[in-house]
């Protein structure tokens, strides 16, 4: 029997196409491609992958459908601007001031696009069990759900969501299906739970079917999912919070200050 060497385990198995795409993907997510600028011709993509043209044509199709880049036959393929987006999660989990929207809406209208929230659901629901543990929920215990999705310049960007203790929330204005002035966290603030303390935990998932449809995704690309969950006084867990997005066009930016 012959016993595969070190090579053979690491070597790259998917399709050519996939791996010009790849290559390709990175350097426009890192900005070496930046918007606005043109790929690689075909001859020299072919030179530099040993590929053939429909090998070239098809990478390039994976990168139109992902909205990354932009071109037709017998013209230049560029780099669409805007594509991929920083998000720093710091400058919005404050609660908004009285009177002021959600700060992701203010935070991306200050971007320069267009933002606005679809509220999906509202309802009493049984967790994720990273959700239920976070939120210290007993057995096959409830919290309420608030589920929506973000949107910017008419695009689906995050899907969003977010539950409550039940005996926090009870009779407040977060369990009926309508937006609240300023978010949840400024609600929460009024009602003796302010924000004190926000721990993330992001990971690379495969999309479910249910967030491949809401964020219209492309093809079998990871997502960036945060799973959030607040901290009040005494450290009790008042919201734990589910982030979905498309981990091609966006990248999370923390920052934090030396001891």
């Amino acid at each position: 029997m012959t016993v595969p060497g070190p090579d053979a385990e690491a070597a790259d198995h998917r399709s050519l196409h996939a791996r010009i795409a790849a290559d390709l993907r990175d350097e426009i997510m890192s900005g070496e491609l930046a918007p606005g600028a043109s790929l690689p011709s075909t001859v020299q993509l072919k030179e530099r992958f040993d590929a053939s043209n429909a090998t070239v044509q098809k990478a390039l199709q994976l990168l139109k459908g992902e909205q990354l880049v932009i071109g037709r036959a017998g013209a230049a393929v560029t780099v669409r601007d805007h594509r991929q987006r920083t998000v720093r999660p710091a400058s919005y989990m404050a609660p908004a001031g009285s009177g002021e929207p959600y700060r992701w809406l203010t935070e991306t209208e200050r971007n320069g696009s267009r933002a606005h929230t679809a509220l999906l659901e509202v309802a009493e629901a049984e967790p994720p069990a990273d959700v239920a543990e976070a939120l210290r929920l007993p057995a096959s215990g409830t919290a309420l759900l608030r589920r929506q999705l973000l949107m910017m310049d008419d695009e689906p960007v995050e899907l969003v969501s977010s539950y409550y203790p039940l005996e926090i929330v009870r009779g407040t204005a977060i369990t009926e299906r309508r937006k609240i002035p300023g978010g949840t966290p400024t609600l929460l603030a009024t009602l003796g739970h302010p924000p004190r303390l926000s721990v993330d935990r992001v990971s690379a998932r495969v999309p479910t079917q249910d967030q491949y449809q809401a964020l219209r995704l492309p093809g079998d690309l990871p997502v960036l999912r945060t799973l959030r969950v607040v901290y009040s006084d005494d450290e009790r867990p008042i919201e734990a919070t589910l982030m979905v997005k498309a981990g091609h066009l966006y990248e999370l930016q923390y920052e934090f200050a030396a001891d």
